[in-house]
């Protein structure tokens, strides 16, 4: 089948692209133009007509892309028209006419790059990246994979798990022959240097994926305290209502934020209280499971009336500031139980110290986010499949010290096969519908 689907997204513009891949991609331009394929990645204006009728639909350029030296590797075409809906709608009505034509799948254009050779897995990824990115930190680390070095060092590690592997097998295909101890010898020491740099690359506070997932900050507190204001303040709009009624939000809140570059994701949450209305007390579960998962908790509570004892005190963590609201109805100093504490003191009501709040939230997030070279792990997909591969080889060491060669030889397959299913260097087929899928239409 041959594949076609708008690339350049949805929406009135004033360019929109068609992408077309598959065999026939050719047949579709000569039919649309009339004429025969323009000269390969030159841009060639064209009339675009309708295929049984040669009634015009557009003037624009056309780009043919013959394989395998294409995106997909596929022959492939652009055709490049004005951005109206009814044309975009016309030319894709067109298309649909052709035999074997189809609408592309989200992803699919990427999934056949992949799968003909023209990129691996982490690049297919970070092109997924860097379409969603919506902050300078997001794009520079989509930027980073693509690049390749991610690649290059997880294939480094499987290459040297590959030889150690070779000398076991060899022991096992030759069991009359003992393996020389040096060689027994420089097989726990160069599985041991690979296990040692896999941990270190799990042991990266998960900064990658924060990055492409963004910072969360849950706003927890108890009830009234002023948490929706704050998160309208913080958002510089009205994304939570505001009442003086006790428990007005009973669900999460969530807005995303760009703070100085940074992406976050700011909830509000129930306000947390003795409560027997079911609904309430759902919501109140919602946000100490939401508080437990952030980033960092904002934890609010009145100027008033401060109870530090029970919920409060379990919040109060190393990844917690409180946040000490209407400031402007006391009088004299806070008691030393919040004084010890990192804190501030504000009133949104008066619009004070919000400036210092802010500050203290980006010192937090410029401390996670701090980027260096051995950050490779941007999705959970990674991760799992490393700790499988330290799990299996840690497992290999045991039985090779215990000279069980045979079943140590499929602990160190199996470490080999989780590397490679990062880069797609084995059967992957079980995660390639989750990864493409997330792509957009077009891609």
């Amino acid at each position: 089948m041959t594949i076609y689907a708008l690339s350049s997204g949805p929406g009135i513009s004033g360019v929109a692209i068609i992408r077309i891949s598959g065999s026939d991609a050719s047949k579709a331009i000569t039919l649309l133009t009339g004429k025969p394929l323009p000269s390969p990645r030159i841009a060639s204006l064209r009339k675009i007509n309708n295929v049984n009728t040669s009634e015009l639909i557009d003037e624009g350029i056309i780009i043919w892309f013959p394989g395998p030296e294409s995106y997909t590797g596929e022959d492939m075409a652009e055709i490049h028209v004005h951005g109206g809906k009814a044309i975009v709608l016309a030319l894709q009505n067109e298309l649909s006419k052709i035999e074997n034509f189809r609408l592309a799948e989200p992803g699919e254009f990427t999934k056949i790059a992949f799968q003909n050779g023209k990129i691996n897995l982490l690049k297919a990824e970070s092109i997924a990246d860097l379409i969603a990115a919506e902050t300078e930190i997001q794009r520079l680390q989509a930027v980073k994979i693509m690049k390749g070095k991610s690649a290059e060092k997880f294939d480094d590690l499987r290459d040297k798990l590959l030889k150690i592997l070779s000398f076991v097998e060899a022991k096992i295909d030759f069991p009359e022959e003992d393996l020389p101890d040096e060689n027994i010898q420089q097989i726990k020491k160069d599985s041991t240097e690979v296990l040692k740099k896999i941990n270190k690359i799990l042991d990266d506070q998960k900064v990658g994926e924060i990055i492409r997932e963004g910072f969360k900050i849950a706003i927890v507190g108890p009830t009234n305290a002023g948490k929706s204001s704050l998160l309208n303040n913080l958002s510089n709009r009205e994304v939570a209502i505001v009442s003086e009624i006790a428990g007005t939000t009973r669900d999460v809140i969530e807005t995303h934020l760009n703070i100085d570059g940074y992406p976050v994701i700011i909830s509000d949450t129930a306000g947390i209280r003795n409560s027997k209305d079911e609904i309430e007390k759902k919501g109140i579960k919602l946000s100490l499971d939401r508080a437990e998962n952030a980033d960092l908790k904002l934890v609010v509570v009145d100027a008033k009336s401060i109870d530090l004892k029970g919920f409060l005190n379990d919040l109060l963590t190393d990844n917690s500031i409180l946040v000490v609201n209407k400031s402007d109805l006391i009088q004299g100093e806070l008691n030393t139980e919040v004084t010890k504490l990192e804190h501030v003191l504000i009133s949104l009501k008066e619009n004070l110290n919000l400036d210092k709040l802010i500050s203290k939230i980006k010192d937090r997030l410029k401390t996670k986010f701090i980027i260096n070279e051995d950050i490779l792990i941007t999705r959970e997909r990674h991760r799992q499949h490393l700790v499988q591969c330290s799990d299996n080889l840690r497992n290999f060491l045991e039985k090779n010290d215990k000279k069980d060669f045979d079943k140590a030889a499929e602990d160190l397959r199996l470490a080999t096969r989780h590397l490679g299913m990062i880069v797609g260097k084995v059967d992957v087929e079980e995660v390639l519908g989750s990864i493409f899928n997330d792509f957009c239409i077009g891609k």
